[in-house]
């Protein structure tokens, strides 16, 4: 773990991810492993029926068929291929709803 600057976050090999199901639900687990290494894993991992996160203190098994959606920070680096778009931004409502609305000045 390394440190730069009085307010700077700590460092470390840790993904995290971010599982959003069906019936509206999140939930979000901190891996030990690099954006490579779980980049490694993640087309294995989007085949298997389920999912299973060992902790320290209980083991938690998720139906993939039940997930909606994954957020993974940091990014996993860039991926190439069909259905895939680089370069994109994600838009909020309160920035859809502000465009053309605040005068520009110089």
């Amino acid at each position: 773990m390394t440190a730069r600057g009085s307010f700077a976050k700590m460092t470390q090999n840790v993904t995290e991810v971010t599982l959003y199901y069906a019936d509206g639900q999140e939930e979000t687990f901190k891996l030990p492993l690099t954006t490579q290494e779980f980049q490694a894993q993640l087309g294995k991992m989007l085949q298997r029926p389920w999912l299973v996160f060992q902790l320290p203190d209980q083991t938690i098994i998720v139906s993939s068929a039940n997930v909606v959606k994954i957020d993974i920070k940091p990014p996993l680096p860039p991926l190439k291929g069909d259905g895939i778009f680089p370069n994109c931004e994600r838009i909020t409502s309160m920035q859809r709803g502000t465009r053309g609305r605040i005068p520009v000045t110089d």
